[in-house]
């Protein structure tokens, strides 16, 4: 069984369009299906208790806001790797005038 942040991240991976292997893929449908039991659990344990539906916004708003913070950071990263592609393309550039010098 992978680890949640390795689900999370074939998650978001397969969500942008990536290619995974079939391996991932099917660490990915485990993960899926880990998740799906935790949830019945969770249903069927709070099938016969009262839903506090303030309590459950206040959750979803939560998670919304991680969400929105896990986006943000990659979308910053994905900033950062592409200025660190361009300086190594420089910097290769300047590498093949020193060589050819």
């Amino acid at each position: 069984m992978i680890s949640d942040e390795m689900g999370r991240e074939l998650h978001n991976r397969s969500t942008l369009g990536e290619q995974l292997t079939n391996l991932e893929k099917e660490q990915l449908d485990a993960w899926y299906a880990k998740l799906d039991a935790i949830e019945s659990k969770l249903l069927g344990d709070n099938a016969d208790s009262q839903i506090n539906l303030p309590k459950l916004q206040t959750q979803i708003e939560a998670s919304l806001n991680q969400l929105t913070f896990v986006t943000q950071r990659i979308q910053q990263i994905s900033s950062e790797n592409d200025d660190l592609r361009q300086e190594i393309r420089v910097l290769r550039q300047q590498l093949a005038v020193r060589r050819s010098a």
